[in-house]
């Protein structure tokens, strides 16, 4: 009889151990990241508290179903990582993590909702330890009543030797039904794969990865618009302009060009150029000499290539471009001509974040045609500086 009362009350202090002690183990420890990596500490804490649990994943990652009070830890590579939370209902957000760094994001279920929806953001260091104190593992609250359920049991197979005590020759028997047990360990791995086929569907659809991938795309593109002006010189200074031969001042001015392109982190470079020059022209003429001055506007689609792709400040650059050019005519010489052009450029910027400070060195074939057929050399070549800023 001591023995039974002894085990029983053995029992109630296990399972009462274990239903005080689960909580306090399942406090945070937020680790380090491993060098060179970063770590994401997705934590939910409900204004009102929902008890649904709900599956959150890092990347293509999936960390687990999280519950009011608790939290998952995800290990990932520097840059762009993308969560999901949510079921039926996905809530998704992207955030920029660094190595060695730990990034903190807040899990809020929206009360009344059904399915269950959640909001996420990102949250400062010292507001989410805050939370955290008082947080568990996910998963560890659901580990909790198995140990519980498990110290109940006890005082029974304590009871249950006891009463074949007065039969000793009975005792035998229950030998050998100690085997069935195994057998059914044995037959109980079979099930285990069921679960598994469950949850396969539950992984989100493959269109949801799409988006993903059309997003994390997107974010590698970046607009920049360029400013500059600088030295032009004219390759043809002398040629035969209505009949007369024409002497144009080699230096262009003023001279300006605004540019806009789409660069890509890897260091390719799409855009549209305008560029304007001009230069002053004199013909003599029978008894007198004509004066006049020729400008030109070109119209460019650009293609560079920006070495080091996005990183660090100095990027030099090389590139090509195509596109129209047209001359107009002010003064005693009055006209317009108009015809393709092509131009090469190459040069650096160096980069101080969004801001840029931009020098390029650039040559120009252009040759236009007026109605009167007459063809007339407009191109040069020239070194520019100016700014950069990219969005």
């Amino acid at each position: 009889m001591n023995r039974l009362r002894a085990s029983l009350l053995h029992g109630s202090i296990v399972a009462l151990a274990a239903a005080c002690g689960l909580p306090c183990a399942g406090q945070a420890q937020v680790a380090s990241p491993p060098p060179g990596k970063a770590l994401v500490v997705m934590y939910r804490a409900d204004k009102q508290p929902v008890a649904a649990r709900v599956p959150a994943i890092a990347n293509a990652d999936r960390l687990g179903d999280i519950g009011n009070g608790e939290f998952v830890n995800a290990v990932v590579n520097p840059g762009r990582t993308f969560l999901r939370v949510g079921d039926k209902i996905l809530t998704t957000l992207a955030i920029q993590t660094s190595a060695n760094r730990t990034s903190y994001v807040l899990i809020q279920a929206v009360p009344g909702l059904s399915p269950v929806r959640v909001e996420m953001r990102e949250m400062d260091e010292a507001s989410a330890r805050r939370v955290l104190a008082q947080s568990r593992p996910a998963g560890a609250g659901a580990a909790a009543a198995p140990r519980v359920a498990a110290a109940a049991p006890a005082p029974r197979s304590v009871v249950a030797p006891a009463v074949p005590l007065a039969a000793p020759r009975a005792a035998p028997p229950p030998k050998p039904a100690a085997p069935p047990p195994p057998a059914r360990a044995q037959a109980a791995p079979p099930p285990p794969p069921a679960p598994r086929r469950s949850m396969t569907p539950k992984e989100p659809p493959p269109p949801v990865d799409e988006e993903e991938e059309q997003a994390a795309e997107r974010s590698k593109w970046s607009v920049a618009i360029i400013a500059k002006t600088g030295a032009f010189k004219l390759s043809t200074v002398s040629q035969s302009i209505g009949g007369l031969m024409t002497s144009y001042d080699k230096s262009s001015k003023p001279v300006a060009a605004f540019e806009v392109e789409f660069r890509h982190k890897e260091g390719f470079a799409i855009g549209a150029e305008a560029l304007y020059y001009k230069n002053s022209l004199t013909a003599p003429g029978a008894g007198t000499t004509f004066a006049g001055d020729q400008t030109v506007i070109s119209g460019m689609v650009n293609g560079k290539y920006y070495f080091g792709g996005d990183s660090g400040t100095f990027h030099p650059f090389v590139g090509a471009g195509f596109g129209f050019a047209g001359a107009a005519f002010s003064g005693d010489i009055q006209g317009k001509s108009s015809g393709p052009s092509f131009q090469g450029m190459a040069g650096a910027d160096l980069r101080f974040g969004d801001f840029g400070l931009y020098l390029e060195y650039k040559y120009v074939s252009a040759t236009t045609q007026d109605s009167a057929n007459q063809k007339i050399k407009v191109g040069g070549s020239g070194i520019l500086a100016g700014v950069s800023i990219a969005f």
